[in-house]
């Protein structure tokens, strides 16, 4: 009988793989995952069917898709982000003062644009880049300023 080849499984060993890991794109099952959410999201506000989960979840693929474009992953202009950040706002409040969570037909044509960058940086953005603007985004969330949260030059 064939003995099997032992591997290696020294810390280093361990380290190196998960370095190379992290410089490839993030696996296709899990971008699908992440991706299935965002749609579902972004289709539940189109059917004006959205809660305050929906819009949080595109609020927040917003900031991540302008996260990655700004590491070089994907492309989407400031004024992009700036609209598409008027058009959740105003999600925000017709949902918080009519309890109404839904986009308009030009705001969903801003997410569809929004949505679809996303899925391409899933798809081809390296899981350091994704996992890094995922940081970025947490601290945000947790009350950092941008500024603060600015990419380390190296």
């Amino acid at each position: 009988m064939a003995r099997t080849i032992p591997f290696y499984t020294s810390p280093q060993a361990a380290r190196a793989r998960r370095s190379k890991t992290l410089l490839l794109p993030m696996p296709r099952v899990q971008a699908d995952e992440l991706s299935l959410q965002v749609h579902i999201a972004l289709d539940a506000m189109r059917r004006a069917q959205g809660n305050v989960s929906a819009a949080q979840t595109l609020c927040q693929v917003m900031i991540l898709v302008g996260l990655l474009a700004e590491a070089g992953y994907g492309s989407a202009t400031f004024e992009q982000m700036q609209r598409a950040e008027e058009v959740i706002a105003s999600a925000f409040d017709r949902g918080r003062d009519r309890g109404v969570w839904m986009l308009d037909d030009d705001g969903f044509a801003q997410f569809a644009t929004i949505v679809s960058t996303y899925d391409l940086q899933l798809r081809r953005a390296p899981v350091a880049a994704i996992a890094d603007a995922s940081d970025r985004l947490d601290r945000f969330r947790a009350g950092d300023s941008f500024d603060q949260i600015a990419p380390r030059r190296t």
